[in-house]
Protein backbone atom coordinates (compact mmCIF):
# COMPACT_ATOMS: atom_id res chain seq x y z
CA UNK A 1 0.00 0.00 0.00
CA UNK A 2 1.27 3.46 -0.97
CA UNK A 3 1.09 6.15 1.04
CA UNK A 4 -1.52 9.27 0.45
CA UNK A 5 -0.59 11.80 -2.07
CA UNK A 6 -1.95 15.25 -2.12
CA UNK A 7 -4.49 14.92 -4.51
CA UNK A 8 -6.04 11.85 -2.78
CA UNK A 9 -6.57 13.47 0.07
CA UNK A 10 -8.13 16.30 -1.81
CA UNK A 11 -10.64 13.81 -3.63
CA UNK A 12 -10.96 12.23 0.09
CA UNK A 13 -12.28 15.24 1.47
CA UNK A 14 -14.39 16.55 -1.23
CA UNK A 15 -15.93 13.54 -1.14
CA UNK A 16 -17.34 13.83 2.37
CA UNK A 17 -18.18 17.08 1.21
CA UNK A 18 -20.47 15.84 -1.27
CA UNK A 19 -21.55 13.33 1.58
CA UNK A 20 -22.66 16.28 3.51
CA UNK A 21 -24.44 17.88 0.82
CA UNK A 22 -26.09 14.39 0.29
CA UNK A 23 -27.13 14.47 4.12
CA UNK A 24 -28.86 18.24 3.76
CA UNK A 25 -30.09 17.71 0.24
CA UNK A 26 -32.04 14.52 1.09
CA UNK A 27 -33.47 15.11 4.61
CA UNK A 28 -36.62 15.88 3.53
CA UNK A 29 -37.09 11.78 1.78
CA UNK A 30 -37.23 10.65 5.26
CA UNK A 31 -38.58 13.25 7.59
CA UNK A 32 -40.85 15.67 5.19
CA UNK A 33 -43.40 14.04 5.27
CA UNK A 34 -43.55 13.38 9.53
CA UNK A 35 -42.68 17.19 10.12
CA UNK A 36 -45.65 18.28 8.06
CA UNK A 37 -48.14 16.18 9.73
CA UNK A 38 -47.42 17.09 13.24
CA UNK A 39 -45.94 13.48 14.16
CA UNK A 40 -42.49 15.08 15.09
CA UNK A 41 -41.12 18.17 15.73
CA UNK A 42 -38.37 19.59 13.10
CA UNK A 43 -35.19 19.46 15.33
CA UNK A 44 -35.85 16.25 16.53
CA UNK A 45 -36.67 14.58 13.40
CA UNK A 46 -33.85 15.47 11.92
CA UNK A 47 -31.65 14.24 14.85
CA UNK A 48 -33.35 10.90 14.52
CA UNK A 49 -32.60 10.99 10.80
CA UNK A 50 -29.08 11.70 11.47
CA UNK A 51 -28.55 8.90 13.94
CA UNK A 52 -29.72 6.23 11.56
CA UNK A 53 -28.55 7.55 8.68
CA UNK A 54 -25.22 6.64 10.65
CA UNK A 55 -26.21 3.35 11.56
CA UNK A 56 -27.60 2.25 8.03
CA UNK A 57 -24.21 2.98 6.97
CA UNK A 58 -22.38 -0.03 8.12
CA UNK A 59 -25.81 -2.16 7.03
CA UNK A 60 -23.90 -3.45 3.52
CA UNK A 61 -21.50 -2.08 0.78
CA UNK A 62 -23.35 -4.07 -2.22
CA UNK A 63 -24.09 -0.48 -3.72
CA UNK A 64 -20.49 1.08 -2.76
CA UNK A 65 -19.08 -1.79 -4.80
CA UNK A 66 -21.47 -1.09 -7.87
CA UNK A 67 -19.92 2.20 -7.98
CA UNK A 68 -16.23 1.05 -7.21
CA UNK A 69 -16.06 -2.17 -9.39
CA UNK A 70 -19.12 -1.77 -11.79
CA UNK A 71 -19.87 1.57 -13.31
CA UNK A 72 -16.57 2.48 -14.54
CA UNK A 73 -12.95 0.88 -15.39
CA UNK A 74 -11.62 1.54 -12.24
CA UNK A 75 -7.93 0.58 -14.26
CA UNK A 76 -8.41 3.87 -16.51
CA UNK A 77 -9.35 6.24 -13.96
CA UNK A 78 -7.28 8.73 -12.33
CA UNK A 79 -8.00 10.64 -9.04
CA UNK A 80 -8.41 14.13 -11.03
CA UNK A 81 -10.89 12.14 -12.69
CA UNK A 82 -12.93 11.67 -9.08
CA UNK A 83 -12.69 15.00 -7.84
CA UNK A 84 -13.87 16.60 -11.00
CA UNK A 85 -16.83 14.06 -10.75
CA UNK A 86 -17.24 15.36 -7.54
CA UNK A 87 -17.11 18.68 -8.41
CA UNK A 88 -20.06 18.40 -10.65
CA UNK A 89 -22.33 16.62 -8.19
CA UNK A 90 -21.60 19.17 -5.37
CA UNK A 91 -22.49 22.01 -7.40
CA UNK A 92 -25.66 20.16 -9.25
CA UNK A 93 -26.47 19.35 -5.58
CA UNK A 94 -26.52 22.95 -3.80
CA UNK A 95 -28.14 24.67 -6.73
CA UNK A 96 -31.35 22.17 -6.54
CA UNK A 97 -31.27 22.86 -3.02
CA UNK A 98 -31.29 26.54 -3.63
CA UNK A 99 -34.17 26.64 -5.43
CA UNK A 100 -36.25 24.00 -3.10
CA UNK A 101 -35.83 20.64 -5.61
CA UNK A 102 -35.69 17.36 -4.57
CA UNK A 103 -33.17 15.91 -7.15
CA UNK A 104 -31.50 13.14 -7.11
CA UNK A 105 -27.95 12.96 -5.49
CA UNK A 106 -26.84 9.97 -6.16
CA UNK A 107 -27.89 10.65 -10.12
CA UNK A 108 -25.82 13.90 -9.74
CA UNK A 109 -22.56 11.46 -8.64
CA UNK A 110 -23.04 9.08 -10.98
CA UNK A 111 -23.58 11.81 -14.01
CA UNK A 112 -20.32 13.87 -12.87
CA UNK A 113 -18.65 10.18 -12.59
CA UNK A 114 -19.40 9.27 -15.93
CA UNK A 115 -18.86 12.64 -18.00
CA UNK A 116 -15.28 12.68 -15.79
CA UNK A 117 -14.72 9.21 -17.13
CA UNK A 118 -15.42 9.52 -20.39
CA UNK A 119 -13.79 13.19 -21.04
CA UNK A 120 -10.06 11.18 -19.49
CA UNK A 121 -10.56 7.50 -21.09
CA UNK A 122 -13.41 7.93 -23.51
CA UNK A 123 -16.42 6.12 -23.75
CA UNK A 124 -14.76 2.77 -23.24
CA UNK A 125 -14.77 3.66 -19.68
CA UNK A 126 -18.18 3.33 -18.87
CA UNK A 127 -19.85 -0.38 -18.08
CA UNK A 128 -23.04 0.84 -20.31
CA UNK A 129 -24.61 -2.48 -18.76
CA UNK A 130 -24.45 -2.01 -15.27
CA UNK A 131 -25.55 1.63 -16.00
CA UNK A 132 -28.28 0.73 -17.52
CA UNK A 133 -29.49 -2.43 -15.33
CA UNK A 134 -28.41 -0.90 -12.05
CA UNK A 135 -29.10 2.60 -12.36
CA UNK A 136 -31.23 4.13 -15.50
CA UNK A 137 -34.03 1.22 -15.08
CA UNK A 138 -34.34 1.78 -10.75
CA UNK A 139 -34.66 5.40 -11.64
CA UNK A 140 -37.65 5.17 -14.24
CA UNK A 141 -39.13 2.24 -12.15
CA UNK A 142 -38.48 2.79 -8.78
CA UNK A 143 -40.87 5.48 -8.30
CA UNK A 144 -43.65 4.24 -10.24
CA UNK A 145 -43.57 1.09 -8.04
CA UNK A 146 -43.52 3.15 -4.62
CA UNK A 147 -46.21 5.28 -5.81
CA UNK A 148 -48.34 2.67 -7.02
CA UNK A 149 -47.96 0.83 -3.91
CA UNK A 150 -48.54 3.82 -1.86
CA UNK A 151 -51.40 4.84 -3.40
CA UNK A 152 -53.25 1.32 -2.69
CA UNK A 153 -51.70 1.64 0.89
CA UNK A 154 -53.60 4.74 1.47
CA UNK A 155 -57.03 3.76 0.22
CA UNK A 156 -56.89 0.74 2.32
CA UNK A 157 -55.65 2.65 5.35
CA UNK A 158 -58.86 4.82 5.13
CA UNK A 159 -61.33 2.14 3.73
CA UNK A 160 -60.33 -0.04 6.90
CA UNK A 161 -60.38 3.28 8.82
CA UNK A 162 -63.65 4.67 8.22
CA UNK A 163 -65.34 3.62 11.26
CA UNK A 164 -61.99 3.94 13.78
CA UNK A 165 -62.11 7.96 12.76
CA UNK A 166 -60.64 9.87 15.71
CA UNK A 167 -58.04 11.40 17.83
CA UNK A 168 -56.53 7.63 19.20
CA UNK A 169 -56.56 6.72 15.12
CA UNK A 170 -54.58 10.06 14.36
CA UNK A 171 -52.07 9.12 17.37
CA UNK A 172 -51.74 6.05 16.44
CA UNK A 173 -50.53 6.73 12.58
CA UNK A 174 -48.63 9.47 13.87
CA UNK A 175 -46.34 7.30 16.01
CA UNK A 176 -46.97 4.50 12.81
CA UNK A 177 -45.19 7.52 10.85
CA UNK A 178 -42.00 8.22 13.38
CA UNK A 179 -41.58 4.42 12.78
CA UNK A 180 -41.93 4.28 8.99
CA UNK A 181 -39.50 7.68 8.99
CA UNK A 182 -37.13 5.89 11.04
CA UNK A 183 -37.02 3.01 8.52
CA UNK A 184 -36.72 5.68 5.16
CA UNK A 185 -33.58 7.17 7.19
CA UNK A 186 -32.24 3.38 7.78
CA UNK A 187 -32.82 2.62 4.09
CA UNK A 188 -30.97 6.20 3.73
CA UNK A 189 -27.74 5.69 4.77
CA UNK A 190 -27.65 2.19 3.77
CA UNK A 191 -28.24 3.32 0.05
CA UNK A 192 -26.78 6.60 -0.38
CA UNK A 193 -23.58 7.05 2.33
CA UNK A 194 -22.66 3.87 0.32
CA UNK A 195 -22.25 5.93 -2.89
CA UNK A 196 -19.72 8.46 -1.04
CA UNK A 197 -17.82 5.10 0.02
CA UNK A 198 -17.95 3.68 -2.85
CA UNK A 199 -16.22 6.91 -5.03
CA UNK A 200 -13.86 7.37 -2.24
CA UNK A 201 -12.90 3.47 -2.46
CA UNK A 202 -12.32 4.09 -6.20
CA UNK A 203 -10.54 6.67 -5.72
CA UNK A 204 -7.82 4.55 -3.24
CA UNK A 205 -7.61 2.18 -6.21
CA UNK A 206 -6.92 5.12 -8.88
CA UNK A 207 -4.13 6.45 -6.24
CA UNK A 208 -3.10 2.91 -5.31
CA UNK A 209 -3.48 3.18 -1.64
CA UNK A 210 -5.65 0.17 -1.93
CA UNK A 211 -6.04 -3.07 -3.79
CA UNK A 212 -8.18 -3.41 -7.34
CA UNK A 213 -11.33 -5.02 -6.19
CA UNK A 214 -11.09 -4.34 -2.49
CA UNK A 215 -13.90 -3.58 -0.46
CA UNK A 216 -14.53 -0.33 1.62
CA UNK A 217 -12.46 -0.19 4.41
CA UNK A 218 -13.50 0.58 7.64
CA UNK A 219 -12.36 3.92 8.01
CA UNK A 220 -14.05 4.95 4.82
CA UNK A 221 -17.41 3.43 6.11
CA UNK A 222 -17.39 5.10 9.30
CA UNK A 223 -16.39 8.45 7.92
CA UNK A 224 -19.32 8.87 5.19
CA UNK A 225 -21.77 7.76 7.71
CA UNK A 226 -20.72 10.72 9.79
CA UNK A 227 -20.58 13.05 7.02
CA UNK A 228 -23.88 12.05 5.35
CA UNK A 229 -25.36 12.12 9.34
CA UNK A 230 -24.37 15.36 10.47
CA UNK A 231 -25.47 16.64 7.01
CA UNK A 232 -28.88 15.43 7.90
CA UNK A 233 -28.89 16.78 10.83
CA UNK A 234 -28.33 20.37 9.47
CA UNK A 235 -31.31 20.08 7.62
CA UNK A 236 -32.49 20.75 4.59
CA UNK A 237 -35.38 22.82 5.08
CA UNK A 238 -36.18 24.21 1.62
CA UNK A 239 -36.40 20.85 0.14
CA UNK A 240 -38.54 19.79 3.07
CA UNK A 241 -40.47 22.38 2.40
CA UNK A 242 -41.12 20.95 -1.07
CA UNK A 243 -41.83 17.91 -0.19
CA UNK A 244 -44.22 17.91 2.90
CA UNK A 245 -46.38 20.71 1.52
CA UNK A 246 -45.33 22.04 -1.96
CA UNK A 247 -46.20 18.73 -3.49
CA UNK A 248 -49.25 17.61 -1.89
CA UNK A 249 -51.42 18.00 1.10
CA UNK A 250 -50.99 15.01 3.88
CA UNK A 251 -52.83 13.45 6.38
CA UNK A 252 -50.61 10.95 8.95
CA UNK A 253 -52.13 8.21 7.42
CA UNK A 254 -51.51 8.77 3.98
CA UNK A 255 -47.20 9.63 5.67
CA UNK A 256 -47.48 6.54 7.03
CA UNK A 257 -48.34 5.19 4.11
CA UNK A 258 -45.66 7.14 1.83
CA UNK A 259 -42.67 6.14 4.01
CA UNK A 260 -43.68 2.46 4.66
CA UNK A 261 -44.00 2.09 0.91
CA UNK A 262 -40.54 4.42 0.12
CA UNK A 263 -38.52 2.37 3.22
CA UNK A 264 -39.36 -1.35 1.22
CA UNK A 265 -38.65 -0.33 -2.13
CA UNK A 266 -35.30 0.96 -0.68
CA UNK A 267 -34.21 -1.37 1.28
CA UNK A 268 -34.89 -4.08 -1.17
CA UNK A 269 -33.06 -1.99 -3.86
CA UNK A 270 -29.78 -1.65 -1.53
CA UNK A 271 -29.57 -5.41 -0.88
CA UNK A 272 -29.79 -5.99 -4.72
CA UNK A 273 -26.84 -3.44 -5.12
CA UNK A 274 -28.87 -1.05 -7.74
CA UNK A 275 -28.11 2.53 -7.28
CA UNK A 276 -31.33 3.97 -6.39
CA UNK A 277 -32.35 7.70 -5.76
CA UNK A 278 -34.04 7.77 -2.69
CA UNK A 279 -35.33 10.86 -4.24
CA UNK A 280 -37.30 9.08 -7.05
CA UNK A 281 -38.63 6.68 -4.64
CA UNK A 282 -39.80 9.36 -1.82
CA UNK A 283 -41.38 11.47 -4.46
CA UNK A 284 -43.57 9.08 -6.00
CA UNK A 285 -44.58 7.32 -2.94
CA UNK A 286 -45.87 11.07 -2.05
CA UNK A 287 -47.72 11.99 -5.00
CA UNK A 288 -49.12 8.59 -4.60
CA UNK A 289 -50.09 8.66 -1.21
CA UNK A 290 -51.84 12.07 -1.98
CA UNK A 291 -53.61 10.74 -4.96
CA UNK A 292 -54.66 7.50 -2.95
CA UNK A 293 -56.79 9.67 -0.36
CA UNK A 294 -60.54 10.55 -1.21
CA UNK A 295 -60.15 14.45 -2.39
CA UNK A 296 -56.23 14.63 -2.43
CA UNK A 297 -54.72 16.66 -4.92
CA UNK A 298 -51.23 17.03 -6.07
CA UNK A 299 -49.85 19.88 -7.14
CA UNK A 300 -48.88 19.13 -10.37
CA UNK A 301 -46.86 22.47 -11.43
CA UNK A 302 -44.28 21.21 -8.40
CA UNK A 303 -43.73 17.59 -9.75
CA UNK A 304 -43.15 19.25 -13.26
CA UNK A 305 -40.22 20.97 -11.63
CA UNK A 306 -39.28 17.92 -9.79
CA UNK A 307 -39.61 15.57 -12.75
CA UNK A 308 -37.66 18.22 -15.33
CA UNK A 309 -34.58 18.59 -12.64
CA UNK A 310 -34.58 14.59 -12.72
CA UNK A 311 -34.16 14.37 -16.19
CA UNK A 312 -32.02 17.29 -15.95
CA UNK A 313 -29.44 15.50 -13.22
CA UNK A 314 -27.47 12.83 -15.06
CA UNK A 315 -26.24 15.07 -18.11
CA UNK A 316 -25.89 18.52 -16.03
CA UNK A 317 -23.41 16.93 -14.10
CA UNK A 318 -21.99 14.73 -16.50
CA UNK A 319 -20.80 18.26 -18.34
CA UNK A 320 -19.81 19.76 -15.52
CA UNK A 321 -17.50 16.94 -14.33
CA UNK A 322 -16.12 16.86 -18.11
CA UNK A 323 -15.09 20.07 -17.97
CA UNK A 324 -13.71 19.98 -14.73
CA UNK A 325 -11.96 16.81 -15.89
CA UNK A 326 -10.52 19.03 -18.79
CA UNK A 327 -9.15 21.57 -16.52
CA UNK A 328 -7.45 19.50 -14.23
CA UNK A 329 -6.10 17.54 -17.15
CA UNK A 330 -4.01 21.00 -17.91
CA UNK A 331 -1.85 20.31 -14.31
CA UNK A 332 -1.63 21.04 -10.58
CA UNK A 333 -2.79 24.22 -11.45
CA UNK A 334 -5.58 23.36 -13.66
CA UNK A 335 -6.65 20.69 -10.22
CA UNK A 336 -6.02 24.53 -8.14
CA UNK A 337 -8.02 26.28 -10.33
CA UNK A 338 -10.95 23.94 -10.24
CA UNK A 339 -10.79 23.80 -6.48
CA UNK A 340 -11.05 27.52 -5.97
CA UNK A 341 -13.84 27.58 -8.94
CA UNK A 342 -15.69 25.06 -6.15
CA UNK A 343 -14.96 26.82 -3.34
CA UNK A 344 -16.39 29.96 -5.14
CA UNK A 345 -19.44 29.26 -6.52
CA UNK A 346 -20.30 27.54 -3.16
CA UNK A 347 -19.74 30.60 -1.47
CA UNK A 348 -22.28 32.25 -3.68
CA UNK A 349 -25.02 29.79 -3.81
CA UNK A 350 -25.03 30.10 0.16
CA UNK A 351 -25.04 33.99 -0.07
CA UNK A 352 -28.28 33.75 -2.48
CA UNK A 353 -29.97 31.14 -0.05
CA UNK A 354 -29.52 33.51 2.86
CA UNK A 355 -31.86 36.14 0.87
CA UNK A 356 -34.59 34.01 2.00
CA UNK A 357 -34.01 31.82 5.13
CA UNK A 358 -36.34 28.91 6.08
CA UNK A 359 -35.04 26.92 8.97
CA UNK A 360 -37.29 24.78 11.15
CA UNK A 361 -39.17 27.76 12.48
CA UNK A 362 -40.87 27.87 8.88
CA UNK A 363 -40.70 25.38 7.18
CA UNK A 364 -44.48 24.44 7.77
CA UNK A 365 -45.71 26.75 5.46
CA UNK A 366 -48.92 26.83 3.87
CA UNK A 367 -48.45 25.82 -0.07
CA UNK A 368 -48.89 29.03 -2.61
CA UNK A 369 -52.03 27.90 -4.84
CA UNK A 370 -51.40 26.66 -7.64
CA UNK A 371 -50.63 28.07 -10.85
CA UNK A 372 -53.26 28.55 -13.68
CA UNK A 373 -51.78 25.56 -16.72
CA UNK A 374 -50.88 26.81 -19.83
CA UNK A 375 -53.90 25.42 -21.71
CA UNK A 376 -56.19 27.53 -18.61
CA UNK A 377 -54.15 30.69 -19.60
CA UNK A 378 -54.65 30.42 -23.49
CA UNK A 379 -58.40 30.03 -23.51
CA UNK A 380 -58.31 33.01 -21.25
CA UNK A 381 -55.98 35.15 -23.66
CA UNK A 382 -58.06 34.46 -26.62
CA UNK A 383 -62.03 34.39 -24.98
CA UNK A 384 -63.90 37.12 -26.00
CA UNK A 385 -65.20 38.97 -23.41
CA UNK A 386 -68.67 38.15 -22.03
CA UNK A 387 -72.27 39.44 -23.83
CA UNK A 388 -73.02 42.84 -22.37
CA UNK A 389 -69.94 43.12 -20.58
CA UNK A 390 -69.98 46.81 -18.59
CA UNK A 391 -67.13 48.59 -17.96
CA UNK A 392 -66.11 50.01 -14.88
CA UNK A 393 -66.77 54.19 -16.10
CA UNK A 394 -69.47 53.51 -17.79
CA UNK A 395 -73.25 53.72 -16.51
CA UNK A 396 -76.22 52.65 -18.16
CA UNK A 397 -79.96 54.38 -17.51
CA UNK A 398 -82.58 51.86 -17.32
CA UNK A 399 -86.01 53.59 -18.28
CA UNK A 400 -89.19 53.29 -16.42
CA UNK A 401 -92.04 50.85 -17.90
CA UNK A 402 -94.31 52.98 -20.40
CA UNK A 403 -97.77 53.60 -18.60
CA UNK A 404 -100.85 51.10 -19.35
CA UNK A 405 -103.03 53.80 -19.80
CA UNK A 406 -103.73 57.48 -20.86
CA UNK A 407 -104.82 58.22 -17.18
CA UNK A 408 -101.01 56.75 -15.73
CA UNK A 409 -99.60 59.07 -18.59
CA UNK A 410 -101.19 62.15 -16.78
CA UNK A 411 -100.57 60.87 -12.84
CA UNK A 412 -98.81 63.66 -11.00
CA UNK A 413 -94.85 62.22 -10.42
CA UNK A 414 -95.64 60.58 -7.16
CA UNK A 415 -97.16 58.36 -8.78
CA UNK A 416 -96.84 54.19 -7.98
CA UNK A 417 -94.30 54.13 -11.23
CA UNK A 418 -90.97 53.17 -10.39
CA UNK A 419 -87.81 55.20 -11.24
CA UNK A 420 -85.75 54.99 -13.82
CA UNK A 421 -82.56 52.65 -12.24
CA UNK A 422 -79.07 53.60 -12.63
CA UNK A 423 -76.58 50.91 -12.42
Amino acid sequence: MESFSLILAIVVVTALAFDFTNGFHDTANAMATTISTGAMKPKLAVAMSAALNLVGAFLSVEVANTISKGLVDESGIRPEVIFAALVGAILWNLLTWLVGLPSSSSHALMGGLIGAAVASAGFGAVHGGVLVTKVLLPAVAAPVVAGVAALVATRLSYGAGTKTEGEATRKGFRAGQVASAALVSLAHGTNDAQKTMGVITLALIAGGAIAPGSNPPTWVILSAGLAIALGTYIGGWRIIRTMGTGLTDLEPRQGFAAQTSAATAILASSHLGFSLSTTHVVSGAVMGSGLGRKGGVVRWSTATRMTVAWVLTLPAAALVGAGAEAVTELGDWGTAAVAVFLVAASGWIYRLSRREVIDHTNVVAEPAAEPSGVVTTAIAAVSPPPAGAITEDLTATIPAPAPASAAEATAPAASTAPPAATV
